[in-house]
Formats: structure tokens, sequence, C-alpha cells
């Protein structure tokens, strides 16, 4: 077959909004098990935490998807200068019929848009449909439904999902619609969801609609790091960016190695929200019930996202707000946890030492 972007054709591409623990990866995730078997795809993956977890609860293993994942900030401003040359090098070394881009829930979507239809990408990159997941427990919390990027992820949005449907009062879920219906101008389609579950046609429903945000200075990109952003080449093989790709991946997680119950240990520090991830060793193995009691329930938590390695299988645990998931995995490479907090916290170490506690004893 021959690529879109090969025939000049600019690649289709979606971006999936919405706030922490809306259901974004797995409707990704879904996304994917309906993908035509001849179109090859890339999912740009963008995480707030250091640590990288969603490529583990993505990863499908089939030819034809290929994933990345950015993390440490948001690719709307902290991380601006390495998500450009990023993508670009991973479009050129992809070469996708179909680019989804996930920016992380406390993301302003506006300015990943803005860099998506600016003259380095728009002769590559065909912006189709931005679609925002939103639990209706988000709106009923008016710490979040109040604040810029909640608000403008919901205004950039051509669709809405209400995910969680399943499990959310109909009042709630009423009163939710009803304040999305008062955006001007108005969303073209407000859809329910179970499971991120959301039909494939909405990639390519075409609108006519220019949607421009309410709050668009939220996620100020650093004035000193602008100017100094090259033009980016989608199709040579050789980018001069590139060395700003190398700095950034010698300081990920990715270099720097775990040992046998010593992890590695990064935190994120941004002046709204608190982050740390660990990286553990793949010979840890750790006791799954002490492990999912301190997970399941430490509070105050407004993410929690982690593979395990236990005494019967892989696991993965999931948690926003006061909902938890849990299931076996297939990846098998090494444990890792990711936590985001709405609040500073001098405690990391003190978790950490609880974590290792949860190891078992013949490891």
């Amino acid at each position: 077959m021959q690529l879109a972007w090969k025939k000049g054709k600019r690649i289709p591409t979606n971006v999936i909004i919405g706030f922490l623990g809306s259901g974004k990866t797995t409707a990704i995730a879904k996304l994917i098990d309906h993908r035509p078997a001849e179109e090859n795809w890339s999912i740009l993956i963008n995480e707030f935490g250091k640590v990288s977890i969603d490529h583990t609860l993505v990863d499908s293993g089939l030819d034809g998807v290929a994933i990345e994942e950015l993390g440490g900030g948001c690719a709307c401003c902290t991380m601006a200068l390495v998500f450009r040359p990023l993508m670009a090098q991973f479009i050129r070394r992809t070469k996708p019929d179909r680019l989804i881009l996930e920016p992380s829930g406390l993301s302003h979507p506006a300015k990943v848009v803005d860099i998506l239809r600016s003259p380095n990408f728009a002769r590559s990159i065909d912006v189709r449909n931005i679609i925002c997941l939103i639990d209706p427990k988000d709106f009923d919390d008016v710490r979040w439904r109040e604040t810029e990027v909640f608000q403008d992820q919901v205004q950039l949005a051509d669709i809405v999902v209400l995910n969680w449907s399943d499990s959310r009062e109909r009042e709630l879920i009423d009163r939710c619609r009803e304040w999305i219906e008062s955006f001007n101008p108005p969303k073209q389609l407000i859809v329910e969801a179970s499971f991120g579950e959301i039909d494939p046609k909405l990639l390519d429903l075409e609108f006519e609609v220019v949607r421009f945000p309410l709050f668009a200075e939220a996620h100020p990109v650093p004035g000193s790091q602008v100017d100094v952003i090259p033009v980016l080449d989608l199709v040579s093989e050789s980018n001069d960016t590139e060395a700003s790709l190398v700095e950034h991946e010698e300081n990920s997680p990715a270099h720097k190695r775990p040992s046998p119950r010593s992890p590695v240990r990064y935190r994120n520090n941004d002046p709204d929200y608190d982050a740390s991830g660990w990286i553990f060793h793949s010979d840890d193995v750790f006791n799954r019930d002490k492990l999912l009691d301190l997970l399941g329930y430490v509070h105050p938590i407004v993410r929690l996202k982690g593979v395990f390695r236990c005494e019967d299988d892989w696991w993965t645990i999931n948690r926003a707000k006061d909902a938890t998931n849990y299931a076996t995995t297939a990846y098998r490479r090494d444990s890792r946890l990711e936590i985001i907090l709405d609040q500073k916290t001098s405690g990391w170490e003190d978790f950490e030492i609880e974590l290792l506690n949860c190891l078992s004893i013949e490891t």
C-alpha cells in the first residue's frame, strides 16, 4: 500500500482531549481495535508525569500501530520545545495513515492545535475532529469545572463524549449535557459512552465551524523558548532539531536504571500540581493484596496509574477520583507507578518506603 503522506496528501489527525481520568487512553485503545487493517496508525501520548505509563495500557502489539510517549509536562507549555521535533521525527519514522494525539489531561488544547496548524506542520497534517471526553463527576466538582483548562477542553472540542454514562446518575449526566450545550459555538455532537467506547466514524465527520479558546493564555509558553524553535521538516530524513530530542531523552527515566529493591523516582514540580513516578527493576515482585490495598486507599490523589509484576501475574491499576480499576496486562518489562496530586507534599519518600514494604520477601 502506498502511504497517504507519500502521495502528497495530508495525514488525517485527531486530538483526543479530556481531564485526568476521563478515559482518553481507554478510548484510543478501543479505536485501535477498529482500525482498518490496511492503515498504519501513529499514537502520540503526552503525560504530565515523567514516568511513562499510558503506553502500557494502549499498546496493542499489532503491526501497523506505532506508539510514542512524551512525559514530564504538558505539550502546550513546558514541553512545547521538545513536542514539536518529537512529533516531526515520529511522523517521519512511522509514516502514518492516521495520527492521534492525546495531550495531558492538564494541557490547554488550543496550544496543541496551534502547533498542528502552524506553517511547520500544516502542509503535512489535516486536523480532523477534536474529541473531548468528560466524566460528569468532574463537571460536578467545582474545583475542576471552573478551571480555565477544563472549560477550554470543552470549548475547543467539535464532539464531546460523556463517558462513564453507565455508572453516573441520570440527573448528573443531564446537567452536564445542559452545561456543554451552553458553549458557543454549539458542539457539533454530544454523545454518551461507557468505558470509552466511541464510534470510529466520529473521527472524520465533517464540520465547518471555527472554534476559539475562552482562555488562550491559560498555559503560556515560556517566551525564552519560542524564538529558538526552528522550522521542522516532516519529509526529510534529517532534522537539525534532533539534538533537542537527544537532550530530552538523556534526562528521561529510560536512561536511569533501577536495581532490585532500589527503584528510580522522578518528581514533576508544577506550580499547581505535584507528581511523582517510580520505575522498579523487573526482578521486583509485589504482593498483590498488600499493593492494591495501599494504592486503592491512599488519599488524596487526582490520578494514579501503574503496572506491576505480582506473584500471580502482571497487573495494571488505574485510579481517578474515587474509582479504581484493576486488570491483568501483557506488559512485562518493568513495574512502574505515577501519582498526581492537586497539592504539594513532602511525603514521597515515606510513600516509597510503603511501596517497598509491598515487595514479596522472596525478591
